[in-house]
């Protein structure tokens, strides 16, 4: 496999559509106007009596329009990632949100009426209906928040131009900033992308620069981007605690993970209580590169002078290995993402930022958009996307309804994926200051999944309860750095521009309390790797029958299987005491 050369490259989307002008677009619209037509033909059927041969058969045909609407959607949001400056990008995204809101506003009487069904009658059905089961238990778990059918399609209408378009025009906003930073005595201009590789720069004064330039951008637009999430949390709040009576707004999103409020209630306060673990390690990198404290600039500043660059070749040919060696299906199924050309890997003006995995379905190969430089952690994101990628192509056994694990545990493979890939770069490499570099990246990344993404969970939490007190953009920007300050503590100095970085999360903004998701996968998976390193080949079944279930099982049970009880403190402490034996080892060197 690696003996192909592989070169940064666009994505092609052949296997959707062509381009905006390929016919099959219009064809498609039409074929799922005329399905959903049909489908409404099955409201007189959905009766408490309903056979079980009659109920799979409409689900089987509720599937076959998801899988439809799926590539008209995966194909104008991926064409906008690719250039969120193309207007053609911008208006199919729209028109495709508004034509699936009126096709589920169609066919919302079948999810409507199963939530309504008696407990007796649907324990029937759920016994027969084989891999959709555990969707059609989740759809049940929302029968307290739902409306009538009236309201639930008046929410379904106003979400296309409320919160999803608030989202966009954000994501437009802020893709299109450009800037402006002297690099070796030349004035350069960059993508956020780009900027954000100077950060890890050996030159302090850079590192420093390089944020001040990306606060100073966003801090102008502040005042426009804040009122953009003041809409969004708004619009959360009047609809999932007004309407729906929810508890709190985070517990909008543990239900959608089917996961008790107690349980992330839990992991953020055991997080909260270890933030002293990376404190430690703050004071001790602050030593290490000869200064007598970190500054927020600093946090991800290399110990070494080492440069290391990666061809994107090398990169590729790393990621394979590391795969291969854990598991050769591993490795073919990553290969063939490439092999499709489903990634997206160039530096462009107007391309997307950061990185991320998209899976439309599971007759559809995953596509992977990153902008790779050739730093390290360059490489480790592409492990990480990659991950992704084979966690949903091992899932592609099941419904597209099935498929998706949820967001906690859909980490869960891309992060493992990047500590087989560690394993393997410590293990190559010779230099001594770069594996200093590499083991200080794992505390690096350890607090950049984890610390970072639980604070910004808290401040979410506090954001939503302000706003509600009718807080302004000053005052967020204000609680947020109070918050940073915690999260440092007296370990690091933080300066005052800091306070506009959550103007720049996009999690926050398109897919609110997403965040806790990171801290959930990775100490999950400090449990998993411990658990290979232990037991070895033994360990590998228990691992492969929690990617290969996808969605198709509720998390608690499912990592149950694997002697794993999230819902007690003990299991994520033992994440943390993992985290403290790897500053133990950095205090050793």
């Amino acid at each position: 496999m690696t003996e192909k050369e592989y070169t940064q490259s666009i994505w092609s989307l052949s296997d959707l559509f062509e381009s905006f002008d390929d016919p099959r677009i219009e064809e498609t619209y039409q074929i799922l106007s005329k399905s959903v037509e049909e489908f409404e033909g099955y409201r007189d059927q959905l009766t408490a009596d309903i056979s079980s041969e009659n109920f799979l058969e409409i689900v089987s045909e509720m599937e076959k329009t998801n899988k439809l609407a799926y590539r008209l959607y995966g194909f104008a949001s991926l064409s906008f990632a690719s250039n969120t400056q193309d207007q053609k990008a911008q208006i199919a995204i729209a028109r495709v949100q508004q034509f699936v809101a009126e096709l589920e506003n169609r066919t919302l009487f079948f999810s409507l009426w199963w939530k309504a069904l008696d407990d007796e009658n649907a324990t029937r059905l759920l016994e027969s209906s084989g891999d959709y089961r555990y969707w059609l238990e989740q759809i049940r778990n929302f029968k307290p928040y739902t409306l009538s059918e009236a309201e639930e399609k008046i929410i379904n209408i106003k979400n296309v131009t409320g919160s999803s378009a608030m989202d966009m025009l954000y994501d437009s906003l802020t893709n299109r900033y450009v800037f402006h930073l002297e690099v070796d005595g030349e004035e350069k201009e960059m993508t956020r992308g780009e900027l954000m590789t100077l950060v890890r720069s050996a030159d302090p004064d850079l590192r420093a620069r390089a944020y001040q330039e990306l606060y100073s951008v966003y801090g102008k637009d502040a005042p426009i981007l804040g009122q953009i999430y003041q809409n969004i949390v708004r619009d959360w709040k009047n609809e999932n605690i007004g309407l729906r009576g929810f508890a709190s707004p985070i517990s909008v999103r543990n239900t959608i993970n089917d996961l008790p409020d107690e349980v992330i209630d839990t992991l953020l306060e055991v997080a909260r209580k270890n933030i002293g673990i990376f404190h430690r390690f703050f004071r001790l990198k602050a030593k290490k590169i000869g200064m007598e404290k970190l500054r927020r600039y600093d946090i991800y500043a290399p110990v070494s002078e080492s440069d290391k660059r990666y061809s994107y070749d090398e990169a590729v040919a790393m990621t394979f290995e590391a795969f291969e060696r854990f598991d050769p299906k591993f490795a073919r199924l990553a290969g063939r993402v490439f092999d499709e050309k489903h990634v997206d890997s160039e530096v462009r003006k107007g391309k997307m930022g950061g990185a991320f995995c998209s899976t439309l379905g599971p007759d559809l190969t995953p596509w992977v958009l990153l902008n790779y430089q050739g730093k390290a952690d360059d490489v480790s994101t592409m492990a990480h996307e990659l991950g992704h990628a084979v966690h949903s192509m091992m899932a592609e056994e099941h419904s597209i309804f099935t498929q998706h694990a949820c967001l906690p545990l859909a980490e869960t493979a891309s992060t493992f994926g990047e500590m087989t890939l560690t394993d393997l770069l410590l293990e190559r490499e010779t230099d001594e200051g770069v594996k200093q570099d590499i083991l200080f990246g794992q505390l690096d990344d350890a607090f950049a999944t984890i610390i970072r993404q639980i604070y910004f969970a808290l401040f979410e939490r506090e954001a939503h309860d302000m706003i509600a007190n009718n807080a302004s953009v000053d005052e967020l920007s204000e609680a947020y750095l109070r918050n940073l300050k915690e999260e440092f503590g007296d370990a690091v100095d933080v300066s005052d521009e800091f306070k506009y970085e959550w103007v720049s999360i996009p999690h926050i903004y398109g897919t609110p309390f997403y965040v806790y998701a990171y801290a959930f996968g990775q100490l999950l998976v400090f449990a998993l790797y411990k658990r290979y390193q232990e037991e070895g080949e033994s360990f590998k079944p228990k691992y492969m029958r929690i990617l290969s279930a996808g969605g198709s099982v509720a998390p608690i049970p499912l990592l149950a299987e694997a002697g794993m009880d999230v819902t007690k403190a003990e299991f994520w402490q033992g994440g943390f005491d993992v985290i403290a034996g790897m500053v133990d080892r950095l205090e050793a060197l």
